[in-house]
């Protein structure tokens, strides 16, 4: 038996088949109905508007055969979109190394006070210390400093840097560092209280830090003040999140842990 195609269309009435082109921004086609020529400047739901050179916009379905293209019909389609691009810089600013594997681990290390001040340093300077090879970890408080320092056994190969808050003049902060001589050793900080001061009121959306009386525990006096619940476990994490980049952060808190970063691998 014979087999007969369904199309019963004539040969010479069929309509020849015409390329698809995707429709890029500042592709120049003409509209075959209207006759209007332009750039395209936008393309969404099936539709394309163009622009003429006079700046005059007009939006069109997407049509079958619906463009003429250097004088030849085609059926315009929508673009496929772009890979996302990659970040060029990571968090603290450097640039980024896509692909790069974390380093082995230093013998030197980079001490901070608590896992709040770990927690920081992590999400803006993560990338970077895992390419470098340093390991951060977090100290309960800076009491037994001197102790810590000696039982740790800095050398030329093995430096340590040491964070503390509220490095100030005359604090007990100040005092304790002041114990530590050693050349392998770089101690700095901040001058806040508290490492969440050293993110900056602004990516809070609050117009400063507020101002806890003495004698009261400065994290739930924060909270108190700013009208989030007494728990300053949550009140940490939505700090945390809210911040992105170095651009979050006050400056001495930057620069203190860049020298730290470079005091322990810089040879």
């Amino acid at each position: 038996m014979r087999s007969y195609n369904p199309d019963l269309t004539p040969p010479w009435k069929r309509s020849a088949p015409v390329p698809e082109v995707p429709a890029d921004r500042d592709l120049v086609v003409e509209e075959v109905t209207t006759g209007f020529c332009g750039a395209v400047i936008r393309c969404e739901a099936g539709t394309v508007t163009l622009e003429d050179r006079f700046g005059k916009h007009r939006v069109f379905p997407m049509e079958p055969r619906g463009f003429l293209l250097e004088g030849r019909v085609v059926t315009l389609v929508r673009p496929s979109r772009p890979a996302p691009a990659r970040p060029t810089r990571t968090a603290s600013g450097s640039i980024a190394v896509p692909g790069a594997r974390a380093r082995v681990a230093r013998a030197g290390r980079i001490y901070v006070e608590g896992r709040h001040d770990a927690e920081l340093v992590e999400r803006v300077w993560g990338d970077d210390l895992r390419i470098e090879g340093v390991v951060v970890e977090y100290l309960e408080g800076v009491d037994d400093l001197p102790a810590i320092v000696a039982d740790f056994a800095p050398a030329p190969d093995a430096r340590l840097g040491v964070l503390v808050d509220h490095l100030v003049p005359g604090s007990k902060e100040s005092r304790i560092a002041a114990q530590v001589s050693s050349p392998d050793v770089l101690v700095v900080g901040h001058p806040y209280i508290d490492v969440w001061q050293a993110v900056k009121p602004s990516a809070l959306g609050i117009p400063s830090w507020p101002a806890v009386p003495r004698g009261q525990d400065w994290k739930t006096g924060v909270c108190h003040a700013l009208g989030w619940p007494p728990n300053t476990g949550a009140a940490w994490q939505h700090i945390l999140s809210r911040v992105h980049s170095y651009k979050d952060l006050e400056p001495e808190l930057l620069g203190a842990v860049e020298r730290l970063i470079d005091h322990v691998t810089v040879p």
